[in-house]
């Protein structure tokens, strides 16, 4: 008996059908979201420079975290954004406020990634 209970919580189907939509969800965010993609390649374009320029290891990783930081605010903008049109086609105040206040969310995030930036490559492209 506890040995089906253990099977049943520990079981992968559930994680892969899981895992697979989310892979979905990064799909249609790449191909159908222009703020997506170039969110990813100036996050690209940044993990590249990072290792052109040999970071070090606390450096790379700061630059990792500001780069996820920014796709996960987009990723969430654009899932409250797409909430909110569903719950009305017409304009409504607190609607609009809702998606201005996830829009600053992201907006913070690409603020905060500047400033990393800058502090991690200034002195090397003064060089």
């Amino acid at each position: 008996m506890a040995e089906k209970v253990i099977r049943h919580i520990f079981k992968f189907d559930g994680f892969i059908a899981s895992l697979r939509l989310a892979v979905k969800g990064i799909v249609f965010l790449f191909l159908y979201h222009r703020n997506m993609r170039i969110i990813f390649m100036l996050g690209l374009a940044a993990l590249l420079a990072g290792i052109h320029f040999k970071l070090k290891g606390i450096e790379l990783a700061a630059l990792c975290i500001t780069v996820t930081l920014v796709l996960i605010s987009e990723v969430v903008n654009t899932a409250v954004e797409m909430m909110m049109d569903i719950l009305s086609d017409k304009y409504n105040t607190k609607i609009r406020l809702i998606k201005d206040i996830s829009a600053a969310v992201v907006v913070l995030s690409c603020i905060n990634a500047i400033a990393v930036g800058y502090i991690i490559f200034i002195r090397k492209l003064l060089r």
